[in-house]
């Protein structure tokens, strides 16, 4: 990987493991690649990381749904999650394809680099 592009992935992965909605899983995956990044085992670490970014990425429609469910009006309260799913259907609307929280947000930059990663 180019030194340019581990600084750059570097940066994202740290915005993303900080970020309130980073899952446990996609923080040890952070964590496991900024620890393999620039050493033998970084190649093994970007496939894992890679591998778990694209599942966890929320697409905007299941952002829409999950907030709109009784169990997105759980995890956000009821006003929070008519706020969210109000600000899925902008995003969407916007022709927007994932989540925009920081975690999303993260990921979502982190796999416009994927090609350069591998």
């Amino acid at each position: 990987m180019e030194q340019s592009v581990r600084e750059y992935v570097t940066e994202k992965v740290k915005a993303l493991i900080s970020a309130p909605s980073c899952c446990a899983q996609a923080k040890a995956a952070g964590e496991n690649w900024l620890k393999a990044a620039g050493t033998d085992q970084e190649a093994e670490q970007t496939k894992n990381l890679i591998a778990e970014l694209e599942m966890d990425i929320m697409p905007v429609d299941g952002l829409i749904a999950f907030a709109g469910s009784e169990a997105g009006a759980k995890v956000f309260g009821p006003d929070k999650a008519k706020e969210v799913e109000a600000h899925g259907k902008e995003l969407k609307d916007a022709g927007r394809k994932y989540c925009d929280c920081p975690a999303c947000a993260a990921v979502e930059a982190i796999l416009e680099k994927k090609d350069q990663m591998l």
